[in-house]
């Protein structure tokens, strides 16, 4: 039974949160500020945390540095509506993914799923990735088809590899861009969809793998 630790300030989003989490099986813990959220990071182990931006004593984007430093557990920031700096600070910390308020309780619970899911996909990593005849070796960045090497740009490689360790994910451009080219990109959604394209040329027949969710961005479909 994975563990999730809900941080918000509003008792009653805790406690919405905490009963579609319940009904999904997961058990769960609260707390109703940051410094309280750091405390008890310090001594329990937690599979995920929830928490939102603003609160107070010690806000989200504070307390999440500070768990950090101590543990590796994913995080999804709670934000406020139209609050674009809040996102970007948020992946710079090392956040796993955001739901803007206010928020559906099944979106959630979708998302924690899907962040769970990688995460435990990831802990008995892999250094190689392989799906039928596609082979993706991250140490050596090495792409073989059918057991022929395939030559890949630096970033559509990057790109690649984003896909593979978020499999599952519906990935949004913007979160493509900010992850695979830096928050400091100021190029339009073209250098994007061109490095796709090309990407999906080069993977030949695996190209059905890379899902374009129309209005949103992509997915890796296929799971190792």
């Amino acid at each position: 039974m994975s563990k999730i630790l809900v941080v918000d300030d509003e008792a009653k989003i805790r406690e919405m949160i905490r009963k579609y989490a319940q009904y999904e099986g997961y058990q769960v813990s609260e707390a109703e500020d940051g410094l309280v959220a750091v405390e008890k990071c310090a001594n329990e182990n937690f599979d995920l945390i929830v928490m939102d931006v603003m609160m107070p004593n010690l806000d989200g984007f504070s307390a999440c540095k500070e768990i950090k430093k101590m543990k590796d557990i994913p995080v999804i920031l709670l934000t406020a509506l139209g609050e674009e700096y809040d996102k970007i600070h948020g992946f710079d910390l090392g956040i796993d993914d955001y739901v803007v308020k206010p928020f559906s309780p099944k979106e959630l619970m979708m998302r924690v799923q899907a962040v769970l899911k990688r995460t435990k996909s990831n802990l008995d990593n892999a250094d190689v990735f392989t799906v039928d005849g596609l082979t993706v070796d991250f140490t050596a960045r090495q792409v073989t088809i059918n057991q022929e090497k395939v030559q890949l740009s630096p970033k559509e490689f990057d790109l690649l590899e984003y896909f593979i360790r978020n499999r599952g994910i519906a990935l949004t451009r913007e979160k493509l861009l900010q992850h695979v080219w830096g928050y400091d990109f100021f190029g339009d959604d073209r250098t994007l969809d061109t490095h796709i394209k090309l990407l999906r040329r080069n993977l030949q027949e695996y190209s059905k793998y890379i899902i374009t969710l129309r209005g949103v961005g992509y997915r890796f479909e296929k799971d190792n």
